[in-house]
């Protein structure tokens, strides 16, 4: 299983203007704050499906030759689409242990920040959410719940020893 939320995109004003800049055509860019029509991008600009629904918040919208170049740029390959690499993604990953040591092999211009195993293991009770199982049914399952009972009953006596027992610790962290 893997869950993407929180995702925050920035820096589409400032790429629009550096994808523009090889062919010094920013004066074609339409893109711009959603003023409804009075002096921002406008309806008729939007890059959105017809009719736009936006809701006039003043947010900054792609306008439809700025997506139009984007698409032109990005067939064009990478050394055409290179503007892609000045957006900003943040975004929350809940993903698997086998999952992410993928994506830190092909990871590029990324920062990782996650939560601490080592910190934070022991403090809630395990359940079968927290572990990647949809490929394990029938028999396969039942090792599967067994491990977490294991890890619930390591759990349980790591908290007895007042989180000192340094083994039951381990022993969790290789469960």
């Amino acid at each position: 299983m893997i869950k993407i939320e929180k995702v925050s995109i920035h820096g589409l004003e400032e790429t629009i203007r550096g994808m523009r800049n090889p062919m010094n055509s920013w004066d074609k860019s339409d893109s711009g704050i959603c003023k409804g029509g009075d002096d921002g991008i406008g309806c008729e600009n939007c890059a959105k499906e017809v009719p736009c629904e936006h809701t006039y918040d003043h947010s900054f919208q792609l306008g439809k030759a700025d997506h139009e170049l984007m698409m032109k740029l990005a067939a064009g390959g990478p050394v055409h689409a290179k503007y892609r690499r000045m957006i900003t993604v943040y975004l929350d990953i809940t993903a698997p242990l086998y999952w992410w040591k993928e994506f830190d092999t092909y990871k590029v211009g990324t920062v990782a920040n996650s939560c601490s195993t080592m910190h934070k293991i022991h403090a809630k009770e395990f359940t079968l959410e927290d572990f990647s199982h949809e490929h394990l049914i029938g028999f396969w399952e039942t090792p599967l719940r067994e491990t977490i009972e294991m890890l619930n009953k390591t759990r349980d006596l790591y908290l007895e020893s007042n989180k000192k027992d340094k083994e039951l610790w381990y022993r969790m962290i290789q469960l």
